[in-house]
């Protein structure tokens, strides 16, 4: 994309001024933004208070910090485990905290910069061998403070890495704090099975705890029976001895082999961690166990899997866990931090924990017991066409509230397409399939998943405003397929598909059009706002525009072709979000959906925006990445643009 989004954010700015006359700066308290969720427990909130519905028609770029840190598409084919290196997407939410921002590039090297300025500060490279791993992603870094915060160490930076390392850095001078672990880091790959290179890397940033930091892992768990294990692992903050190590094996099991390696094939937690450091508790989502689309010879290994896991903080032992999905075998892991927010249910003040998931469930628990705050009921889900060595759970847990946000059935009925021959298509494709309600079986005919494995919701939501308790989301509203094949015929499909060493290979595609659009009826993508206390949806709207995923005209479509990244929520009633698949950052309002603002992007804004504000009565910024994504490799160009809006100066 050329530099004429330089020249429309200009224009945007020159319309606002002449348009909005004096621009306001309402009073207000300095913020930081000191967790990627905002807080310990998530939530994506900023009690910045400058920019409101009254002046976000006048926000402009601020600055830009650009790290050299991205790559483009495979020349052919799309990349996997074994194919060509991914595209990278830059999808970080950086942290601030002493007037100095920090975030993680794709590459994992660290800067840190002046949040006023954008001005570079330091910059850490660990040198990961990049052309070795093809997971490029990086959402952000942690930071602790100790008790006596000066002095070098006295604040830490922690970060993890592609190659599984985890690194603890000063955060004054971004040197390595040479006494954690060996000379600055921790090997995460001691005490794992053997595995290669591209198996297991840390995506997400880690936890902190008083002090102790909490690391997960990003586990290939679709790519090979026997993947390493998802430990949870605590370390010293000071010193990096391990502290505890919880690798999630049916209660009673060994989690250790006989070598002392940790057991393979155990869920992992790749997305992010939440902590409650009042009740010393620590919040997992834990991802499916693998393979992913074949669970016959998993032997019970998924006793945790996709679910919520309480973990007590000084011992790593489990408190409750609530599994939001049985024996999961369509890769509907737990996506998103589970969020943490004190909500008034039938008049009682509760301490809840908010999860949503990529079949567009709400999960609303009680945090100290995992007990639900509303009905959950077991109802009968789809058995027929799984294959004779599957293993079905009979029963699914769905909740009476909230509502989904999208649909969960899909039939040929259903079928959409721009004109009634490519609808006809659609319908066609549709009835080779098993369809139906939510959880078909994957089977050798092949099953629609319905909402697709990118959600429902992912890992970029949710938002929740901690005075109104509204819960915002992304949805995305597209099917996949899924076409089990006996391994003896799989080498001749080609080298990259999934679950070597398994009764079954699988077959994984978008359910499309001869045209290329998903075959489910639009928007595709959608903004979603929730009252969590009464479980009701307040508002739903199309979010951003189908933009490169589609030519012109449809580009100019309300709703993206799918939603990758998430919300943020500010004091004043602001939804600030990118998300889309179109080159925009939006601004809403948070009681009616209505658009505010919008900004033209070099390129898609696929990662979650932070706020804060500089000081009592200065300026508040919000800060998003701009770089793209792999699952849109070809339409839309890698990038590294982290990208600060503030209104004008007085």
């Amino acid at each position: 994309m050329s530099s004429d989004w330089r020249l429309s954010l200009c224009a945007c700015a020159l319309l606002a001024a002449c348009g909005g006359g004096k621009v306001d700066h309402p009073a207000g308290p300095g913020t930081e933004w000191t967790s990627f969720g905002g807080s310990p427990g998530g939530g994506r909130y900023s009690p910045a208070n400058e920019i409101t519905a009254d002046n976000v028609h006048a926000l402009k770029l601020a600055w830009v910090h650009r790290s050299g840190d991205f790559r483009g598409p495979p020349r052919e084919g799309v990349g996997s485990i074994n194919g060509p290196l991914q595209q990278t997407g830059f999808g970080a939410t950086p942290i601030v905290a002493g007037g100095t921002l920090y975030y993680c590039t794709p590459y994992n090297r660290v800067f840190a910069l002046d949040a006023a300025t954008g001005e570079e500060r330091w910059m850490f490279d660990p040198h990961v061998d990049m052309s070795q791993e093809n997971a490029p992603a990086c959402r952000g870094v942690s930071l602790w403070v100790g008790s006596a915060a000066s002095g070098k160490c006295g604040r830490r930076i922690f970060t993890g890495t592609l190659d599984a390392r985890l690194i603890a850095l000063d955060a004054e001078s971004g040197a390595a704090c040479t006494d954690f672990g060996a000379g600055g880091e921790v090997d995460l790959n001691v005490g794992l099975t053997p595995h290669g290179s591209k198996e297991y890397s840390v995506t997400s940033p880690p936890a902190i705890l008083g002090d102790i930091v909490i690391v997960g892992a990003l586990v290939a768990d679709s790519f090979r029976k026997g993947a390493p294990a998802g430990v949870v692992r605590a370390f010293d903050v000071r010193s990096g001895a391990l502290k505890w190590a919880w690798n999630p094996v049916p209660p009673g099991e060994p989690d250790r082999n006989e070598d002392g390696t940790y057991r393979a094939g155990t869920p992992n937690v790749w997305s992010i961690i939440s902590v409650d450091p009042a009740r010393n508790l620590i919040f997992l989502p834990t991802g499916n166990a693998g393979n992913d689309y074949f669970g016959g010879d998993r032997a019970g290994l998924d006793y945790y899997s996709s679910s919520v896991v309480a973990l007590d903080g000084a011992t790593g032992k489990v408190v409750w866990h609530f599994q939001a999905v049985h024996h999961d075998v369509w890769d509907y892991d737990m996506p998103a931090q589970p969020t943490l927010i004190d909500l008034t249910i039938n008049g009682v003040s509760v301490p809840a924990l908010v999860e949503v998931t990529k079949m567009g469930f709400t999960f609303v628990l009680n945090r100290e017991s995992g007990e639900p705050l509303f009905p959950v009921e077991e109802k009968p889900a789809p058995q027929d066409g799984a294959v004779p060595e599957e293993h079905l759970s009979a029963t699914q847990p769905v909740p009476s509230l909230p509502a989904p946000t999208g649909k969960t059935r899909l039939t040929p009925d259903d079928a959409w397409g721009f004109t009634f021959w490519d609808q006809g298509e659609c319908r066609t494709a549709l009835e080779a399939l098993h369809t139906g309600d939510l959880y078909q079986p994957p089977s050798l005919r092949g099953s629609v998943v319905f909402p697709s494995t990118f959600g429902g919701n992912d890992w970029g939501s949710p938002a929740i405003d901690p005075v109104s308790k509204r819960m915002v989301v992304t949805t995305t509203r597209i099917a996949l397929s899924v076409k089990l094949v006996p391994q003896a015929h799989c080498a001749a499909l080609g080298p990259d598909l999934p679950q070597t060493g398994s009764a079954y290979c699988a077959v994984v595609v978008p359910v499309l059009s001869p045209w290329g659009a998903p075959c489910t009826q639009p928007p595709w993508a959608t903004l979603d706002a929730i009252d969590l206390s009464s479980g009701k949806i307040a508002w739903s709207r199309p979010l951003g525009r189908l933009g490169p995923a589609a030519k012109w005209p449809l580009s100019l479509m309300h709703g993206s072709a799918f939603s990758i990244g998430g919300p943020l929520i500010t004091a004043t009633g602001l939804i600030f979000v990118g998300a889309s698949t179109d080159p925009a950052f939006r601004a809403y309002d948070l009681k009616t959906g209505e658009a505010l603002w919008k900004a033209i992007l070099p390129t898609t804004a696929n990662s979650v925006p932070m706020s804060y504000r500089l000081g009592e009565n200065g300026r508040q910024f919000v800060v998003v990445a701009a770089g793209g994504h792999f699952a849109l490799s070809g339409m839309v160009p890698a990038g590294d643009y982290l990208m600060a809006f503030a209104l004008p100066e007085e």
